[in-house]
């Protein structure tokens, strides 16, 4: 089983996005998170700035949000919309786009609620609750 370091995962991200600034080959893993990358301006200079910024802290403290696992939470995402796992998320995905007319504020819905399982999962020391995370979707998307 994969299970890479907070700083494998920086490191990972901010390397994906030097190679798509500066034109370089890249594994298809890259490329994915690359383009999650293009879609959040908002951390380039994070992603391009080198070790100090990737071990900045974020806390709930802070009210901000963690780049890189706002980026992790997008890869995720994106790897169960390739397979619909579970399943039936491809389907609530389109019907968010639909609604919101924008590919990427429907994953940000999905993010929401991938993020709250995540949550719930490291708060209760337990797996996460796939029931509950496709329930949170089906609501998110006005699904019965």
């Amino acid at each position: 089983m994969f299970n890479p370091s907070r700083e494998q995962v920086r490191g990972f991200l901010a390397e994906a996005w030097r190679k798509r600034c500066e034109g370089l080959p890249a594994t298809p893993l890259e490329t994915m998170a690359a383009d999650i990358a293009a879609l959040h301006p908002e951390y380039h200079a994070l992603l391009a700035g080198g070790k100090d910024a990737l071990s900045r802290e974020w806390t709930p403290e802070q009210g901000e949000t963690n780049p890189f696992l706002h980026l992790s939470l997008h890869l995720a995402i994106g790897e169960q919309l390739a397979i619909d796992q579970p399943p039936g998320i491809r389907a609530i995905f389109e019907r968010l786009a639909a609604r919101h007319g924008d590919r990427h504020a429907a994953l940000h819905d999905i993010l929401e609620c991938l993020g709250e399982t995540v949550w719930r999962a490291q708060r209760d020391n337990a797996p996460p609750d796939g029931a509950a995370y496709l329930a949170c979707l089906k609501r998110a998307a006005g699904v019965s």
